[in-house]
């Protein structure tokens, strides 16, 4: 898969995210020509700049509300490949800030879409959302890719509208066209480099390091866990695929095996053993704003579409993510350590198939 890309021209927002910076590091590895466009890192410390993914790319720091410098950064570089990840991506953020929020993620959606469609160079475009597009019913059973978007709070909510701005592009002016576009509905993802507030591996992360207890506010809530590898190696795929051939345009669930969909209590628990040292954490639940209790993907068509097969699974996936914090904790080389996670992973991968 990877070598697709090699020399081939890719514009990814949100590069200076999470999963921005593990993706751009994967697109280096593959000798792919790089352009990010992102707010500056999000975070203090945060990933892009420890594992110095400017060296890898050029970088341009933009607001994505700015249509007018997302233009002119498309049409200086010319891309031929589009992976859009940047987003306002908390859900309490939402509640704090819902115009930012949907300004940021439905607005941002329009100005990307809008500039795909006024360069012909793009022949592949992705719009990476979230598996809380869904109207969340909390059954017991993964959600399709056709059941009803309409996420509960801002932040779900204004994926949904993502979601719907990308279809009404397809529909209006991209089926005409020669790009081929789709959308992929992850779930939750965790991996070594997550520093963000408000999610519960770099809570874990950060009391870690403190040598204190784990703050569990909701230890029984089931979400789809994965390594963030898992998506980004399927975005990789579905971008590739699609630029090949447009038949595999469409929208996608990205997310683990049912085995994966664990309780926040669970993967809490599977932390603790993993980092070992004494680390415990406690519940309490602070009465925060209404998020769902169960929610899981069924991605049995992306199984199908492309024979995929998740590579990691929670427990390695834990081991991957304690492995890559108690490097960085220790002052050693993070890069190295993401080189090599992303070359084992692929190598797998490619056996999984």
């Amino acid at each position: 898969m990877l070598e697709f890309y090699k020399n081939k021209k890719v514009l990814v927002t949100g590069h200076t995210g999470f999963k921005g910076s593990w993706l751009c590091k994967i697109l280096a590895e593959a000798g792919a020509v790089v352009t990010g466009f992102s707010l500056e890192p999000p975070t203090e410390p945060n990933l892009f700049t420890i594992s110095h993914v400017e060296n890898d790319i050029e970088s341009v720091i933009g607001d994505i509300r700015d249509r007018k410098k997302l233009m002119e950064v498309f049409e200086k570089t010319q891309p031929e490949i589009v992976f859009h990840l940047a987003a306002q991506p908390i859900v309490r953020d939402s509640y704090k800030d819902p115009v930012y929020t949907y300004e940021t993620n439905v607005m941002g959606t329009v100005n990307i879409c809008e500039c795909v469609r006024l360069n012909p160079c793009v022949k592949s475009f992705l719009n990476i959302t979230t598996d809380k597009v869904y109207e969340n019913k909390e059954w017991e059973w993964g959600y399709r890719e056709n059941e009803p978007l309409d996420g509960y709070d801002p932040y779900s909510n204004s994926k949904s509208c993502s979601e719907l701005v990308t279809h009404s592009y397809i529909n209006s002016f991209y089926n005409d066209m020669d790009v081929a576009v789709s959308t992929a509905r992850a779930g939750n993802v965790i991996g070594g480099g997550d520093f963000a507030n408000d999610r519960i591996i770099p809570d874990c992360v950060r009391a870690a390091q403190k040598g204190e207890n784990i703050i569990v506010r909701n230890p029984y809530s089931t979400r789809p866990y994965q390594h963030v590898l898992e998506p980004l190696a399927m975005y990789l795929m579905i971008a590739e695929k699609q630029y090949e051939d447009k038949k595999y345009a469409g929208f996608y669930n990205v997310g683990p095996d049912d085995c994966d969909c664990v309780t926040t209590g669970e993967l809490v628990d599977l932390f603790c053993y993993k980092w070992g040292e004494g680390l415990s954490w406690i519940n309490k639940h602070d009465g925060g704003p209404h998020e769902a209790s169960f929610l899981k993907l069924d991605c049995s068509k992306i199984k199908r579409t492309f024979g995929w097969r998740p590579v990691w699974h929670i427990d390695v996936t834990i081991e991957k993510t304690v492995e890559w914090t108690k490097v960085w904790l220790n002052n050693d080389d993070v890069c190295a350590e993401m080189k090599r996670q992303i070359k084992e992973f692929f190598k797998r991968e490619r056996k999984c198939k």
